[in-house]
């Protein structure tokens, strides 16, 4: 995403700032999270617009299936999905109790519901920068996140990770962490905000294309340091068509391009996890990514109540 900014509150007090502390071991081995789709229901095919790179993947954790799969082991900029990873190794670090901090509870809540950068960058710190991204994808193995160097670029936004992996991701958080760090996390993520900390407007994909419950994290990066229409509370989103738009432009490279990502459970007790990672060619505006992976995520086959 385009780097961001963002509020929060707790109960109990820790002591320090520092670097974070290798993360205990407390949950389940990282081999119990499986997502391998079961044989007895055979994914249903999405149609990804043209000039568009997708990665794509619904699992319906009551079947224990993929529902879909487009791409879902192709590799992406994180942009801001990445501030999972980063808030889920600095709360893991302080068990058994997973105290923190009014000020740092405040951060996190900035970071995972408004998308703040600011945010994002001093956990970063926290967790000692890449040893924490590592950290966490041996305790989720990931099969497809890499830290930022592994593609010569520094900065946690620059972690690259897969559809399928953000699957696996939520997967631990509901299915494996410690429940203070589950109900932390995705109680913030039950709270997305309508407008990012740096006022592009976050309400493109999940939040549109379903009824609530759902959560999301969002992810975008390549539009600007400020978006062409300041997201407030009397801003409506930009418009979406029935139909997801061709988008002009050849398919960027890795690490190129701009990115749009939603991802995200939706239904009751959190029943369908949701992925849908977008990339664009150089100079797409920011509304017709916004219009394009909210009109492809409309399409997906979540069934839920409206």
């Amino acid at each position: 995403m385009d780097w961001k900014r963002m509020p929060l509150v707790l109960v109990t007090c820790l002591a320090a700032c520092g670097t974070a502390p290798a993360v205990p071991a407390p949950a389940p081995a990282p081999a119990s999270v499986s997502v391998s789709p079961s044989p007895a229901r055979s994914p249903m095919p999405v149609i990804v617009p043209q000039g568009v790179n997708a990665g794509i993947a619904v699992f319906d954790r009551q079947s224990g299936s993929y529902l879909t799969q487009v791409n879902a082991t192709g590799r992406f900029r994180s942009a801001s999905l990445v501030k999972i990873l980063i808030a889920l190794d600095f709360l893991l670090a302080r068990g058994p109790d997973y105290a923190i901090s009014a000020s740092d509870r405040a951060q996190l809540e900035l970071m995972l519901r408004g998308s703040d950068d600011k945010a994002a960058s001093y956990f970063y710190q926290r967790i000692g920068g890449e040893p924490g991204i590592k950290r966490m994808i041996t305790l989720m193995a990931l099969e497809n996140t890499a830290p930022p160097s592994a593609v010569g670029l520094n900065g946690w936004g620059s972690t690259t990770l897969s559809a399928n992996d953000m699957v696996r991701v939520y997967r631990y958080l509901l299915e494996q962490s410690p429940a203070p760090v589950r109900e932390l996390i995705m109680g913030n993520l039950r709270q997305s905000t309508p407008c990012g900390t740096d006022a592009y407007h976050q309400t493109f994909g999940i939040p549109l294309a379903f009824p609530r419950p759902w959560t999301a994290k969002q992810g975008w990066w390549g539009f600007g340091d400020s978006p062409p229409i300041r997201c407030t509370a009397q801003t409506p989103p930009p418009a979406v068509p029935s139909a997801a738009p061709a988008i002009r432009g050849a398919k960027p490279a890795l690490m190129s391009g701009r990115v749009l990502h939603t991802t995200g459970t939706v239904g009751e007790g959190d029943r369908f996890i949701v992925a849908v990672l977008t990339q664009y060619p150089s100079g797409t505006a920011f509304t017709d990514a916004f219009a394009t992976i909210t009109a492809l995520t409309r399409t997906l086959p979540v069934s839920v109540p409206s």
